[in-house]
């Protein structure tokens, strides 16, 4: 029998976008591959952004994800420890996923030590410089005003206008990014890294966020920047073995 000796991390599932039919598609190919890496796991990292909106009601979470939540469910009751990251998609997890899975839920950064090897984990939104519009509307929905008013609107009204708001956003931005990439916002998280690790020393920096997989070789000559990539066009995630860590692709081959 193997050895659950593995840790797994992946990011921006973004289940729920951008039609029911797609995202059952993806739902599907998620659990194959948490079916696959089942036998060796002994933690998995869902480093945000897993649904492409989340909010949990007093006594209301969005439907749908029977099959996702069934194979947690399944992987948390044999001894997996799983953790969910509050992504910018998906920032307003409380308590249903611990109550239900015995999950942690991470809200900005967790390090953690494995093996001697040193990690730092985050979403990756909101870090480094810039952007200071969009610092500023994290810090105002994460707020518990801006909560508990959210909570007051039924959630046929409230996650329609979530949904509705989600999608628009991305079309736009991928319009953007269509007549003219900005790859300075590529640039962030690596500059980040390297301004952190003169601070303090990691192994691994691990992020989603961007969706553009990336495995970098810090200034330090040491130090590795991780990005996760996505689920909706290029399957990724990292998987590390107590001594290595290596950035891999579900459903096709993998190159080095």
């Amino acid at each position: 029998m193997p050895t659950r000796n593995k840790l797994y991390f992946a990011s921006d599932f973004h289940l729920g976008t951008p039609s029911y039919t797609a995202s059952r598609e993806r739902e599907s190919l998620i659990v194959n591959w948490l079916d696959e890496i089942k036998t060796d796991a002994a933690e998995v990292f869902l480093m945000g952004d897993v649904f492409d909106f989340w909010f949990e009601y007093k006594y209301v979470v969005p439907k749908g994800y029977l099959r996702f939540f069934g194979k947690l469910a399944e992987m948390a009751d044999s001894g997996i420890k799983i953790y969910f990251f509050k992504g910018n998609h998906d920032m307003w997890m409380f308590d249903y996923f611990e109550k239900e899975l015995s999950a942690t839920i991470i809200t900005n950064e967790l390090i953690i030590e494995r093996n001697g090897k040193k990690f730092f984990l985050h979403h990756g939104d909101g870090l480094g410089s810039g952007d200071h519009f969009y610092k500023f509307l994290k810090k105002f929905f994460r707020s518990g005003l801006c909560q508990w008013l959210f909570a007051r609107i039924h959630p046929n009204f409230g996650v329609g206008i979530a949904n509705g708001w989600s999608v628009k956003s991305r079309h736009v931005n991928i319009k953007k990014e269509a007549k003219q990439p900005n790859l300075e916002r590529f640039e962030i998280l690596p500059a980040f890294c390297n301004d952190l690790v003169t601070r303090e020393y990691y192994d691994y920096l691990l992020f989603g966020h961007r969706h553009r997989a990336a495995d970098i070789l810090l200034n330090n000559g040491v130090s590795r920047y991780i990005n996760l990539g996505e689920w909706i066009f290029n399957p990724s995630y990292a998987v590390f073995d107590g001594e290595n860590l290596e950035l891999k692709y579900f459903g096709r081959a993998n190159v080095g």
